[in-house]
């Protein structure tokens, strides 16, 4: 079928008929190529539309129709219709010119109804057909200047309102035929990109302009060049460069009185200045011809339409210096600040926005603020004023309150660029507006919107820096609240960008002026730094994302390490600021608390709780903080804030400064200073961080040296030499530390400039080894210490007291142990040692500095007994503890105590010294050299000392004698900690010695002292009576004698005896509980040594036997050992048969004997006998060891006693029946309990007096048995000898049976080694029990 056939068959199908008319042009159809039809919906033939559109009898209706498929064609299927047109381009410029023909024949079929009702409605009558629409969205600022653009999206069709309803139908027909057309022009121009049709299209408008003999229907051919010149922005140029004329069209389209043209050619205007070539071309026109026009026109504009297109005129020419420089000059502001009002015929920039900030539609509003910040972000020290004097401000605060978020951003803006003009605070805006500005960052902290949060901030921030200090921002204590709990909030946001402008503002917020309203919230401050610090830690704690390798992941981590530096400085700065607000405060009398607080109230929101506050908050988060950040990397900007808090926080807790300098010593922050100096501040470029470097080193040594911490404080004068050299040095020092020593090591000529830099650095170097901070190599700094001192003896200086102190520390320190110093470096120090008054001025407690000068003989004879006794006043423990240790036990010593011990072995006759401390030095300091120099001869019992302590002790003890003859024991407060040591050395002896003449000589020195005492001298006597003791009891059996002797030619020391068993039954729970203890102890020790060796006896000693039975039979609270004593004194007398030539046993009365039977146990009668027993027994129920040794000791020599006299009491005493129940008594549920020596010598007695009814022979074989099977070899010496004398006396008794059991025992027994029935070794018979010297075996036997 051909296609006039088609298009027959076409015309009678029914519904079809009307499709295919629509699509196809009938008349013209069959004369086209096939290759015209789309091949795709909609089915349109191309050149069916091309002599459709032009053709007169086709109704309007069609038109669109067809244009409205060809549109969506062109849309959906952009590719295949382009290339379809673009095959032939006198078909594509037909086409087009075809398109064009139609808009403007659309346009004149509506002229009449448009200009009909000109005269009726105005100009509004004729809607805007290319108004510029703002965007509800803006762009974020650029590097902290707040420059915000609205773009233009392009016209829309605004209606207008009209009376007239068939108006309103023609003319919504006639702007929906418009939008068709240029829509299909525009888009097909765009899409087929070629530059003929282009041109083509630009020569039909301006030709069309051209032959209008009026503007009023120019509305169309405008309306096309500006869309065509948005869709290809290119086109302004080729406008201006080719079509110049067409500007002169536009100026009179600019003043036809009709604003729909007027907003057409301002929207075309801007589309052309957005072009900055064109702008350039065009800025003669501009100043001449549109400047004038321009202005008048938005002052003047009617419709929303031409004020929306003006504006966004005005926004583009304001992108340009020269159109802001020429706008702003044409505006008529007055230059005096009583007048805005401009010369006549001008219109002012500043004014026509005002007019538009205060119209109701935010639309305006905004574009309007848009423009402001547009102008002034050019230069807002120029244009800022000009505004400022319109009172434009005032009505961007009351903006804030509104609901628009892009309204309260453009307020933002403008508010940031005028706060950078003076005049903005001197008129008091910011006191008018900081409620609003607070207000609205309130309401938008809620808002889910980060960039309308940054400059809001911003805002806050710009305004709280810049207020002047004269004019109060805050009215109010509130107020500055609300600030605060803003600003507490901003801070914690989890946008770090956020978070940041809320630091900012914070930092600007702590200031004086701001807080000064009373009351100061303290509280308040402390709650915002904590959320300002918190929010920081928060941010540095936050592990850094690594990537994997491969990554471009370096930059990207140095980059995030920046941006937290950034945001660590800024809240240093704020703490800073913090800092200051706190120092300053401390001269306001007003701000010391809150005024407001009733007397009787707790006083918490004061500034001394915020300044502790301030220093707690940095110890434990900001050093932490920014050491954390060091270890990253190093900003000197921020060091340096951080250093000046630190170095604020001395004065803002003067109270802690001492110890806040000592811990930031001890966490090496010296080094760290040093550090920052050598590594930034060897220029000139950063010479602020040199300065509060060096401020900060001088006032925390200051603090340092003030309230050493090893050493004594200096005097005022050498602590001003101190300050005076620190504070000139101390800037000069930007070293490093091998550079430094390089400087102390200088050996050539000094002069007085280096010499000040190296006493500094000693000081520094010397204070940092003193809190640890060890960051230089000890054997480099011995090298160069050595060096700086024989460089000050070659050059006779004589260096500052603290200096030199420095520096015998530093060179004790560092000094190799292996290796010694020479010894012209130890006669330097010497020669300058002797010129020093006090040894305690260079003295700094350590163990190191001891050594040094117990080292060198040279040192030790000169200095060293005052160098030992400051130590030991230094020490801060007392070691008592040590002294409560068992003596098996052998804790751990502390390091200076053991370096103190490894010299007294290395030179024993450092004891010496120490011996002469404990006479001379105060009491507190020789009880600790006591107590040092006895556990020092207990652990090393190696050392062979005790002849030289001996000897030294002599030579002290004949000179106190000598010097205070008549009452010695008044002469020093350590003669008893001397006469301690002397019997601790006493005791290390582990076997019985012959005395030598040293030890004659000191027994006889010590009974004469103890013979100048009398019994209340327990500190001097107690010691000497041990020592005494001992002496006898350790002395060989051939010593004994002489010592023995010596002794009992004291005739005051006998007599001293006397008084003090005297005192027995008066003070037997008193303090000198122990001393009577010794002195019975030592009676009994004289009269054996006596009876035995058959001395002479000088002086005879006198006891009341009543009172001795008395104490024994019906003891008070005596302790055990005081009972044992007595019992071992009574015992001897026994022995000896109440005969010894010393002892003289006395009644207490002259009563006569009651019996003549009781003559034969004279001086005991039978009534004391039994009442002895009777106690002995009772002291035996107590079970102490030593106590019940000592009975059976006296039980046994009493029933010898009594046997040799009367037998039948002894036998009475031995059998009776109590004694059975004591034996029970005696005994324990353990295995062999009778394996015990009292027990078996208990045991023994009974056998031996044949007390069968108290021990049966069943019994006794029943205990001979079980020692058979015990094993021996685990059992003491006393033991051993007491089964030994148990199992003879049994056996000589004949009492056994069993021959094969006796054989048995007989063998364990001798197969024991000799030594297992000899007497305790020495160590262990003889000991110190609660301060009582004590043997066993003299107690037992």
């Amino acid at each position: 079928m051909s296609v006039r056939q088609a298009a027959a068959a076409a015309s009678y199908a029914g519904p079809r008929r009307d499709e295919e008319a629509l699509l196809l042009f009938e008349r013209a159809h069959y004369r086209h190529d096939p290759r015209w039809l789309l091949p795709v919906s909609p089915r349109l033939c191309l050149a069916c539309a091309l002599e459709l559109l032009p053709e007169p009898g086709v109704s309007l209706v069609r038109k669109k129709h067809v244009l409205s498929c060809f549109r969506d064609a062109l849309v959906r299927h952009t590719s295949l219709v382009t290339q379809l047109v673009a095959q032939d381009q006198r078909v594509c410029i037909h086409f087009i010119s075809m398109l064009f023909d139609p808009l403007l024949g659309i346009l004149n079929s509506f002229k009449g109804i448009s200009t009909k009702h000109v005269s009726h409605q105005g100009e509004n009558v004729l809607p805007s057909l290319c108004p510029l629409e703002l965007t509800e969205h803006y762009a974020p600022p650029c590097l902290g200047r707040p420059y915000q653009d609205f773009r233009q999206l392009g016209p829309r069709p605004l209606l207008g309102i009209s009376q007239d309803v068939n108006r309103e139908k023609l003319e919504r027909r006639r702007n929906s035929s418009e939008q068709q057309i240029c829509s299909v022009l525009i888009q097909l121009t765009t899409q087929l990109e070629l530059e003929q049709t282009v041109h083509c299209l630009l020569d039909e408008c301006h030709k069309e302009l051209c032959n209008m003999p009026s503007m009023r229907g120019s509305l169309a051919t405008l309306t096309l060049l500006g869309k065509l010149v948005d869709a290809i922005p290119a086109l302004a140029d080729n406008l201006v460069m080719e079509h110049g004329n067409l500007m002169e069209h536009l100026l009179r389209g600019l003043v036809y009185p009709n604003e729909g043209v007027q907003a057409s050619v301002c929207y075309l205007y801007g589309k052309i200045y957005s072009s900055p070539m064109a702008a350039e071309i065009l800025s003669g026109h501009f100043r001449e011809k549109l400047c004038p026009l321009f202005l008048p026109t938005l002052d003047g504009a009617k419709t929303k339409e031409l004020q929306i297109n003006c504006l966004g005129l005005l926004r583009q020419l304001l992108k340009y210096d020269l159109f802001v420089s020429l706008i702003m000059n044409k505006s008529a502001l007055a230059e005096n600040a009583d007048s805005i009002e401009g010369p006549p015929g001008e219109t002012s920039l500043p004014l026509v926005l005002k007019k538009l900030l205060l119209s109701r539609d935010e639309t305006l509003q905004v574009a309007s603020a848009h423009c402001i910040t547009a102008v002034l972000v050019h230069s807002p020290a120029k244009h800022a004023l000009a505004f400022i004097h319109a009172d434009i401000p005032e009505f961007l605060f009351e903006h804030l309150s509104s609901s628009s978020e892009v309204l309260i951003w453009s307020s933002y803006n403008c508010l940031i660029l005028l706060a950078e003009e003076p005049c903005f605070f001197s008129k008091c805006h910011t006191v008018y507006g900081i409620e609003a500005v607070v207000r609205s960052l309130q309401g938008i902290l809620k808002m889910n919107n980060t960039e309308l949060h940054k400059q809001g901030l911003l805002l806050l921030a710009e305004i709280l820096t810049r207020q002047p200090e004269e004019i109060k921002l805050f009215t109010s204590s509130a107020m500055c609240r609300d600030a605060g709990r803003v600003l507490q909030e901003a801070v914690s946001s989890p946008v770090l960008e956020v978070a940041a402008e809320a630091v900012k503002a914070t930092s600007a917020f702590l200031r004086k002026d701001h807080q000064s309203a009373p009351p100061v919230r303290y509280g308040e401050l402390q709650a915002l730094l904590e959320a300002m610090l918190g929010r920081c830690v928060e941010l540095s704690q936050t592990p850094l994302k690594r990537r994997p390798l491969g990554h471009a992941s370096s930059r990207d981590l140095e980059k995030a390490i920046l941006q937290r530096g950034k945001f660590i400085l800024r809240t240093l700065e704020g703490f800073r600021n913090a800092c200051r607000l706190a120092v300053e405060f401390q001269s306001e009398p007003s701000a010391q608390e809150n005024p407001f607080t009733a007397p009787s109230a707790e006083k918490k929101d004061t500034l001394e709780a915020f300044s502790e506050f301030l220093l707690s908050a940095c110890d434990s988060l900001c050093i932490p903080m920014v050491l954390r950040h060091l270890e990253q990397t190093t900003n000197p900007a921020l060091m340096e804030v951080f250093l000046s808090i630190l170095h604020n926080l001395f004065v803002i807790v003067p109270h802690m400064k001492e110890k806040f300098s000592k811990k930031l010593a001890a966490s090496s922050f010296i080094q760290l200073t040093l550090e920052l100096k050598a590594r930034f501040c060897r220029y000139v470029c950063h010479s602020a961080l040199n300065q509060i470097c060096s401020n900060f080193l001088y006032d925390m040594c200051l603090n340092l040296f003030s309230a050493p911490e090893k050493t004594g404080p200096p005097f005022q004068e050498e602590l001003s030499a101190v300050s005076e050299l620190l504070q000139y040095a101390l800037p000069q020092i930007s070293t490093s530390s091998s550079e430094s020593l390089a400087v102390l090591s200088d050996r050539q000529y000094v002069e007085r400039a280096v010499r000040q830099r190296q006493y500094c650095i000693l000081l520094l170097f010397y204070l940092a080894y003193i809190y640890e901070d060890r960051f230089v190599s000890e054997a480099e700094l011995s090298v160069a210490v050595q060096s700086f001192l024989l460089s000050l003896q070659e050059q006779g200086e004589r260096p500052p007291v603290l200096v030199f102190r420095a520096s015998i520390y530093l060179l004790a320190i560092s000094q190799d142990k292996d290796n010694a110093l020479d010894e012209a470096v130890v006669s330097a120090i010497r020669k300058f040692l002797e010129g020093i008054p006090e040894l305690h001025l260079v003295y700094t407690h350590h163990p190191l500095l001891l050594r040094f000068f117990l080292l060198y003989p040279e040192l030790m004879s000169r200095f060293g007994h005052r160098v030992l006794e400051l130590w030991f006043c230094w020490e801060e423990s007392s070691y008592e503890e040590l002294d409560d240790v068992p003596p098996a036990e052998q804790p751990t010593l502390p390091t200076s105590l053991a370096a103190l011990f490894q010299m007294l072995r290395s030179s024993p006759s450092i004891l010496l010294i120490l011996l002469d401390l404990v006479y001379s030095s105060p009491v507190d300091t020789a009880r600790k050299v006591l107590i040092i120099l006895g556990n020092f001869l207990r652990r090393n019992g190696d050392v062979k000392v005790d002849g030289l302590i001996r000897g030294h002790f002599l030579l002290i003890l004949q000179r106190l004698l000598v010097e205070h003859g008549a009452f010695p024991p008044g002469a020093s407060g350590n003669l008893p900690l001397l006469l301690n040591l002397l019997s601790l050395v006493q005791l290390r002896n582990e076997s019985v010695q012959e005395l030598d003449s040293m030890a004659m000589k000191l027994l006889h020195q010590v009974s004469t002292l103890c013979g100048k005492c009398s019994p209340t001298d327990v500190d001097i006597l107690q010691p000497s009576f041990n020592f005494l003791y001992w002496s006898l009891h350790q002395t060989a059996s051939s010593s004994q004698k002489r010592a023995a002797a010596v002794l009992l030619s004291s005739t005051a020391l006998i007599e001293l005896l006397e008084k003090m068993l005297a005192l027995t039954s008066a003070e037997a729970d008193s303090p000198r509980t122990a001393l009577l203890c010794s002195a019975w102890l030592l009676t009994a020790s004289f009269s054996a040594q006596q009876h035995n060796g058959s001395l002479q006896v000088h002086q005879t000693l006198s006891v009341e036997l009543d009172q001795v039975l008395k104490v024994i039979s019906f003891p008070k609270k005596q302790t055990a050992l005081l009972s044992a004593a007595i019992l071992c004194f009574l015992r001897t007398a026994l022995q000896q048969n109440f005969s010894s030539a010393l002892v003289t046993l006395v009644p207490s009365g002259a009563q006569a004997l009651s019996a003549p039977e009781d003559t034969v146990l004279a001086p005991l009668g039978t009534s004391q006998v039994l009442s002895l027993v009777i106690g002995l027994q009772n002291l035996l129920v107590q079970k102490d060891p030593l106590l019940s040794q000592a009975c059976v000791g006296c039980l046994e020599a009493l029933l010898d006693y009594l046997h040799a006299r009367r037998p039948d009491i002894a036998l009475h005493v031995a059998s009776q029946p109590w004694n059975r129940f004591l034996l029970f008594t005696l005994l324990d549920a353990r295995e062999n309990s009778f394996l015990r020596p009292e027990i078996l010598r208990l045991m023994t007695l009974f056998v031996r007096y044949r007390s069968i009814s108290i021990l049966s022979h069943e019994e006794v074989g029943h205990v001979l048995q079980g020692a058979a099977l015990a094993d021996l070899s685990i059992l003491s010496n006393t033991t051993l000898q007491a089964l030994r004398g148990f199992f003879l006396q049994v056996q000589s008794m004949g009492l056994l049976d069993d021959h094969s059991m006796i054989r048995n025992l007989q063998a364990s027994l001798e197969g024991l080694p000799p030594s297992a029935f000899s007497g305790q070794p020495l160590l262990q018979d003889m000991f110190c029990l609660e301060g009582v010297a004590v043997s066993l075996s003299h107690i037992r036997d």
